[in-house]
């Protein structure tokens, strides 16, 4: 029996030592199963930022990912990616021999921060912590043996003592609490500064701007390399926490030179992922607000009855028939609008947004409310429901606007009209005109932080044609200007421009939206040595027939302090009647008023006076150069001007 046992043992080893030295042999892999092979291998992918097009409120990252050599499928893991991704915006496109068949979004916990300059500012805060225990566990110690103290003198019993012992034992008191006081005082000290360092690194640690990166982001790019070949696919997707605004800087040389232009984009980029050496383009496009256009849903009037619960009252004889329920009140309307146009421009750039109904009242009330609305994520079927949800402010919005045009009286066309204005409820902010688009000439570099940081775009050389300007009416200062035409490739758009003369800074002003080809006008500050005055030199009141005449006379002094001649315009006005009740007539001036077809077209009917003067060098003191004009106003003896307002 027992031969027997130990004869399968023997039997048992020498299966088991076959069995290890064909491991051993084979290089200690053993042979795949047909599952196992199919399975996709798994690689962790280079990528660099190669493009980013910024828009005003996001931007379009492009990553260059590459591929290696080999043959049927593999899954590229990209990381990290940044914090301020939106998932479902993400995209990949393959390149020739590689085809992508799937891209995704992974999020996963990790221990450390994914952050190189985020880890070490978290290893020194850690470091401040624990000195700030150690601190914090040092006073309560210092603490409680000055409260030890403190009971080792109410209870020691000094009656059973000599002398020489209360002294002795008062003595040890005092050295002790003096020595603990000035250990608490040097502690606290301690404490004192570990706090700066600490706060000072939390301070750090925000102006990263982004927030943890415990998580750790990843895009997973399937590939099929269908020649075996290594190759690159580009990963795209958008992130939000960007945003660019245009600004110049216009520079006056003197008066034979060109006015240097800059334009300047400032930028705010706080996305999570820095841009090193990237080509970069700014647009004034939103990302899927351009792709189609908004349905148009159909305009409904809402009735009410007169006279019932929340009707307006019946006609009577004394109170005239309006179709309106509500008074106008263009204001809040207009507000209600813009409100609806800013949440539907949000949902169109990828941005979650509330969705609060506006206050209703009266008729307008009764409109279809937007509360409820929102993205809820941009999951699956979430651009879809956003795209719904921004056609539907959209409709809401022009509802809100063609109120403004269909309850507004006779009288207000009519006067919209005379004024030139057409709808008077244009909103001039709104810009859905056509995208513009500048690419960078050379790579830059933009790290994620908190403060804006500028880049050029391009640098102008202009013509300018100078002259100068003044409104002694409003301001008895003269300003120097340049009519400029924007000879360049590219449209500015609107903004704030910091103007200067020469290396002198002279003050700001808004930039006009400017087309290609298209003249604009530059101001350049106050010019101290031209100087104005404008003075009333006569005025006469006469009766004829049934009207009241005043003739008034008026005198403006130019005095020039220059070397040089320079071209000047003088601007000032006149009353101006809107009704019959009051006439105004020019009677005579010296120069002649301005014979620019523009000014004859625009301003002249407005009564605005306009001289366009030259001013000789050094014209002051009695060489002073004098326009002068006279006019008179007229009106029924019956009647009496109470005031004069600006209109």
């Amino acid at each position: 029996m027992r031969r027997w046992y130990f004869g399968s043992i023997a039997i048992l080893s020498l299966g088991l030592i076959a069995g290890v030295t064909h491991l051993l042999f084979s290089g200690g892999t053993a042979t795949k199963g047909p599952d196992e092979a199919n399975q996709t291998a798994s690689k962790i992918a280079k990528s660099r930022i190669d493009k980013v097009t910024v828009y005003p409120s996001n931007a379009l990252v492009t990553r260059e990912v590459e591929v290696p050599a080999g043959n049927g499928l593999i899954e590229l893991v990209v990381a990290p990616m940044p914090d301020q991704i939106v998932p479902s915006t993400m995209y990949a496109e393959g390149a020739e021999g590689l085809r992508v068949l799937t891209t995704r979004f992974s999020t996963r916990q990790v221990l450390e921060d994914t952050s190189e300059e985020r880890r070490k500012l978290e290893a020194e805060k850690d470091k401040y912590l624990v000195i700030g225990s150690k601190i914090d566990s040092d006073i309560s110690s210092i603490q409680k043996n000055m409260d030890f103290l403190n009971k080792l003198e109410n209870t020691t019993d000094k009656s059973n003592r000599t002398g020489d012992e209360i002294i002795a034992v008062t003595k040890f008191i005092m050295e002790q609490r003096t020595e603990k006081a000035k250990e608490m005082i040097a502690v606290r000290d301690q404490k004192r500064l570990n706090d700066i360092q600490l706060n000072f690194v939390q301070r750090k640690m925000g102006e990263l701007g982004r927030g943890s990166g415990r998580m750790e982001r990843e895009a997973i790019v399937v590939v099929d390399r269908e020649q075996a070949k290594a190759g690159k696919v580009r990963l795209n997707y958008l992130v939000g926490a960007v945003s660019w605004r245009p600004e110049y800087k216009i520079r006056a040389g003197k008066h034979d030179q060109d006015v240097q232009l800059d334009y300047l984009a400032s930028m705010m980029q706080h996305s999570g992922e820095d841009w090193n050496q990237v080509k970069m383009t700014l647009s004034t496009a939103q990302p899927m607000l351009n792709a189609t256009p908004p349905e148009l849903c159909m305009l409904e009037p809402m009735l009410v009855a007169r006279g019932g619960p929340n009707g307006p009252p019946m006609a009577t004889a004394t109170m005239p028939v309006s179709p309106f329920a509500n008074s106008y009140a263009p204001a809040e309307i207009a507000g209600k609008a813009k409100m609806s146009r800013a949440q539907a421009a949000q949902l169109n750039s990828s941005q979650p947004v509330p969705m609060p109904s506006p206050p209703g009242n009266g008729m307008m009330g009764g409109m279809p409310g937007m509360g409820g609305m929102g993205m809820g994520g941009f999951g699956a079927g979430g651009i879809v429901k956003a795209q719904k949800d921004a056609d539907k402010l959209l409709n809401d919005a022009s509802a809100w606007e063609q109120n403004l045009d269909l309850m507004r009286s006779r009288d207000d066309v009519l006067a919209s009209q005379k004024k030139g204005k057409g709808n008077s409820n244009f909103d001039s902010s709104r810009m859905d005109g056509p995208s513009v688009t500048y690419h960078l000439p050379s790579k830059l570099t933009v790290p994620s932080r908190n403060d804006e940081q500028i880049i050029e775009v391009v640098k102008l050389n202009l013509t300018p044609k100078y002259y100068h300007k003044t409104v002694p009416v409003l301001s008895r200062h003269v300003y120097r200007l340049a009519d400029l035409i924007n000879k360049s490739e590219h449209n500015l758009l609107p903004g704030e421009a910091t103007m200067y003369q020469g290396t002198d800074f002279v003050g700001r002003m808004a930039m006009p939206l400017v087309a290609v080809g298209e003249e604009f006008t530059a101001g350049f500050g106050v010019d101290p040595q031209v100087q104005i005055q404008r003075q009333m030199v006569d005025l006469t009141r006469t009766t004829e027939g049934g009207n009241q005449v005043l003739k008034y006379e008026y005198r403006i002094l130019v005095s020039s302090f220059k070397n040089e001649p320079v071209k000047l315009q003088v601007w000032d006005r006149l009353p101006k009647g809107e009704t019959e009740s009051v006439g105004v007539q020019l009677l005579k001036t010296t120069p002649e008023l301005c014979k620019e077809a523009l000014y004859l077209r625009e301003s002249r009917p407005s009564n605005l006076l306009r001289w366009d003067v030259d001013v000789a060098a050094n014209t002051n003191g009695e060489k002073a150069l004098g326009i002068t004009y006279e006019f008179r106003m007229q009106l029924d003896r019956q009647m009496a001007i109470s005031g004069f307002q600006s209109r």
